[in-house]
């Protein structure tokens, strides 16, 4: 016969486990956020901006042929920019601990599309460091990109600057918390049915109709036991039938 499982079925595990799912959705969140909030490391970012433009031409005019030449050189001076020929001076100058390769992972270039501005954005563990990085990897670029490519079209248009109180940016504690209590939910209620299945006990009449296969015919009552006094008024018990 298939066993087949209704909707009814459903909640009614659900309710008769519903102490244990919500214990496991309040131990996800309360793990998640001692993590977020004592172990991870807060990481801050900050970033600056260059602004990629030709120099006026003898009639005081910006050509849509020199916005052009512009907008195809940003791809290159973004790679430029996170090379070893920028990122090892970085290091040097600001006497970082870290490699070439490390500090490539730190830093992210990026612009708008059709967009003369190149965002250079930094994360570090330290606030004042990162805007260090930021505006040394600027200014270094530049500085170098006159010899490198023989041009003088970059000029740095929005330095970092640290502020009073910078909010990192990782981790996200509202958002790990939020994502332990949908998981530590759904472990829950994976577990509760679980246990549901492998319980095979039969705890009322309809689990056995379901397992035999047969109608009920009948139920006996539970006997229970009633204290009486007899003829010389000592107490006797009579079990009656409820």
């Amino acid at each position: 016969m298939e066993e087949t499982i209704s909707l009814q079925d459903l909640f009614k595990t659900i309710r008769k486990r519903l102490g244990l799912i919500a214990l496991l959705t309040i131990l996800a969140i309360t793990i998640a956020g001692v993590i977020s909030f004592l172990v991870l490391t807060p990481v801050y970012q900050t970033s600056t901006e260059i602004l990629v433009n030709q120099s006026p031409t003898e009639t005081g005019q910006l050509t849509n042929q020199n916005i052009q030449t512009d907008l195809q050189l940003i791809n290159t001076y973004s790679g430029i920019i996170k090379s070893p020929v920028i990122l090892g001076p970085v290091v040097e100058e600001l006497n970082l601990d870290l490699s070439t390769e490390q500090l490539n992972d730190r830093i992210t270039v990026s612009n708008a599309d059709q967009s003369q501005i190149v965002n250079i954005a930094v994360q570090d563990e330290d606030p004042a460091t990162a805007v260090d990085i930021a505006n040394t990897t600027a200014t270094i670029f530049e500085s170098n990109i006159q010899d490198l490519m023989n041009v003088d079209n970059v000029t740095i248009l929005s330095p970092a600057v640290l502020k009073e109180n910078p909010s990192p940016v990782a981790p996200n504690p509202m958002l790990n918390m939020a994502i332990a209590a949908v998981v530590g939910l759904m472990l829950g209620v994976g577990i509760a049915f679980l246990l549901d299945y492998l319980d095979t006990s039969m705890k009322d009449q309809q689990d056995i109709e379901d397992v035999l296969g047969l109608p009920l015919l009948g139920i006996v009552s539970p006997i229970v036991e009633k204290a009486e006094l007899g003829p010389d008024n000592k107490t006797t018990s009579r079990r009656r039938a409820g």
